[in-house]
């Protein structure tokens, strides 16, 4: 039985055209995501959660957007054709606005504080509102990375007035596009695949990424230095659904919490672990790489969110109760 759920899930997650033949017993928890199975929160899952949660549960992933198309997974919950995903505060705040707080600058300020928020009050009524409003419970936060800006030229940036006329390439959509007012710039969209060429012409002045993606994208061979500006900690949740979960003894579920917990705990450390390195890396490939007056982009950043229509859905008080963390 353990020899054949593994050869599964080892199937899956080369991304196989079929999915694999469960066993009756099993209770089958197919997931979807867009990362990459080597991404390391797709480790941890197949590695850590998958084990963790014992052979009962057969976990089932489909990594690249294979099974499920990006931003339909939390209906395929819904629908029942997904048990669980791993979704950005972004894709839950469609139908859930409340939860567009989390996806504001300086909300989150690195790994540790996402995962304060999580077991403080404040996570307890996220968890509530996901239930009620989505059908959906959350298990645990997984840190994905922090974004930091890269620019071209040698303007040195020590606060967001010093971002003042510099042309900022950011993801389409309102909210990201706010995200770079944010901190000062002026916001572009542009596809991520224009990026490196549009920065090489001098098309744009900056992008914004974790260094992990700046460094697969090769910013670094157009850009001159890289602001640690730490504007926007990327993270998912977890999920699953409510209807099957309230469906597992106390035991169960309490033992899917926790898998949930170790396997991010052990993910969170290799993101920390590259980003480190990065830092490094950069610098010896001559960029100039250095933290700004982060205090000072926080307070305009947030300010700039208090004074927009973007704030207007965050439950009242979580601002607060969540800068106090």
């Amino acid at each position: 039985m353990k020899h054949f759920l593994q050869a599964a899930v080892s199937a899956v997650t080369l991304i196989a055209a079929a999915p694999p033949v469960i066993a009756q017993e099993a209770t089958q928890l197919l997931f979807s995501d867009v990362t990459t199975a080597d991404a390391p929160r797709s480790q941890a899952l197949v590695d850590i959660f998958a084990r963790e949660i014992g052979e009962e549960f057969a976990f089932v992933p489909y990594f690249g957007g294979t099974l499920t198309a990006q931003g339909s997974e939390l209906a395929a919950i819904q629908r029942g054709n997904l048990q669980m995903a791993l979704l950005p505060p972004s894709d839950l705040a469609q139908q859930a606005p409340e939860f567009s707080i989390l996806s504001a600058a300086y909300l989150v300020r690195d790994a540790e504080h996402l995962e304060s928020i999580f077991a403080s009050e404040v996570g307890d009524t996220l968890r509530q509102i996901a239930r009620d409003e989505l059908g959906v419970e959350i298990l645990a936060p997984a840190y994905y990375g922090t974004r930091h800006v890269n620019l071209r030229g040698d303007k040195h940036i020590e606060t967001p007035e010093d971002m003042q006329g510099i042309t900022l390439r950011m993801p389409d959509g309102d909210a990201w596009q706010f995200l770079g007012e944010a901190i000062g710039a002026t916001a572009t969209p542009m596809a991520y695949a224009e990026v490196y060429t549009g920065l090489q012409t001098g098309v744009i002045d900056a992008q914004d990424n974790p260094l992990p993606n700046n460094q697969l994208m090769k910013f670094h061979e157009v850009t001159d230095q890289i602001i640690l500006t730490g504007h926007n900690v990327g993270f998912g949740m977890l999920l699953i659904s409510a209807d099957l979960f309230d469906t597992l003894t106390e035991e169960q579920q309490a033992r899917m919490r926790d898998a949930a917990h170790d396997a991010f705990e052990w993910s969170t450390e290799q993101y920390l672990i590259q980003e480190a390195e990065l830092v490094e890396y950069f610098r010896n490939e001559g960029l100039e790489v250095y933290t700004p007056d982060v205090e000072a982009f926080r307070v305009f950043a947030q300010d700039k969110y208090l004074n927009s229509g973007f704030s207007a859905d965050w439950p009242d008080g979580m601002l607060e109760q969540i800068n106090a963390l």
